[in-house]
């Protein structure tokens, strides 16, 4: 094996952390701008936020990391993403500015409190809807030739891609009520333990839905699972994700222990996104652009990962240190602003 073939396969998986990082630790922190409207008042609003106020913008650096990953490491799946979904990654960076700008500015805000509310629960809820109309339009396969994209502005739109951006929502919605589960006690707790309840049936139903949709698509994802012996020794994924599926309906009921649903849904979510990837392998852009074919030059490549080595320990140091200094419950009367 030579650095063209090796280092492509390590900054796939670099990248890939990178984005799963992202989903996880922002996702319930879009989760809780989603379920912003169950808020009861203003002050339960606020409760919400603080239970992400002091890490929420450092969430973001993992958005970052894939994207400049991905840039240095593919710059082919860089410009072919760009030119094929430019309309739903401008929609996904507005609203996470508008999420970030209503986030600050609605703890400093008097009369307008409510209107920087709503502008936090819509940012939130559009950015989620996008991340899930970009991931569905790449799972769905691109018109690609000589490694270019060749489709239209608007291929991207499909039912398949809606059905993957309101997923991706739910998800989300999960992820934050099973955070406040965590990071709360009182009536707080108690909302959102009654909404992980049906949220966490509509997500399966939703897994189900793309997972049945799968076959009919031209991206080869759901192919690679039933090659050959493929499915003998992936199988364990679907059984696994069935199993936490279980589990977690379980633990949403069990108000004994409050951490047991969030590290659950922790679960899901990696499950779910370890069969998008090895349904992909060795394809980075479906149907056809491997990893190989779309890889920058090994000394680019190999440039790049040394500051890498310096960059993400860094990276996790201060995400671990942040989360552990502001670990336990919130209470209703702290504020970090």
């Amino acid at each position: 094996m030579n650095m063209e073939t090796v280092l492509p396969v390590i900054w796939f998986g670099v990248i890939g952390f990178g984005v799963l990082m992202y989903v996880l630790l922002d996702g319930f922190v879009l989760g809780l701008g989603i379920l912003a409207p169950f808020a009861e008042d203003e002050g339960q609003l606020d409760h919400m936020m603080n239970t992400a106020a002091p890490i929420w913008d450092g969430n973001e650096t993992w958005l970052v990391l894939g994207g400049a990953g991905l840039l240095a490491a593919f710059p082919k799946v860089y410009a072919v993403v760009l030119s094929a979904l430019y309309l739903p990654v401008l929609l996904m960076l507005i609203a996470l500015v508008f999420r970030g700008v209503a986030f600050e500015f609605r703890f400093k805000a008097r009369r307008a409190k409510p209107a920087w509310g709503a502008a936090f629960s819509i940012g939130s809820l559009l950015a989620a809807f996008a991340q899930g109309v970009i991931l569905g339009a790449l799972v769905e396969g691109m018109p690609l030739q000589g490694g270019k994209y060749v489709g239209g502005v608007f291929d991207w739109f499909s039912p398949f891609s809606m059905l993957t951006g309101a997923a991706i929502v739910f998800g989300y919605a999960l992820l934050g009520a099973c955070w406040l589960i965590l990071k709360t006690e009182g009536p707080l707790q108690k909302t959102a333990r009654t909404l992980a309840r049906p949220l966490v049936l509509v997500v399966v139903v939703f897994m189900g839905l793309v997972s049945a949709w799968l076959p009919f698509l031209d991206s080869r994802v759901m192919a690679r699972w039933f090659e050959g012996a493929n499915f003998l020794w992936l199988s364990p994924v679907p059984v696994l994700v069935l199993a936490t599926a279980f589990a977690l309906w379980r633990a949403v009921m069990d108000e004994g222990r409050d951490a047991k649903p969030f590290l659950l849904t922790l679960c899901f979510f990696v499950l779910g996104f370890a069969g998008l990837v090895l349904g992909m392998w060795p394809n980075i852009v479906p149907p056809s652009l491997t990893i190989w074919e779309a890889a920058s030059p090994p000394e680019s490549q190999g440039f790049v990962l040394v500051g890498l080595v310096v960059l993400l320990p860094a990276i996790l140091g201060y995400t671990w240190w942040s989360y552990n200094v502001f670990k336990g419950k919130i209470a209703a009367d702290v504020g970090y602003h």
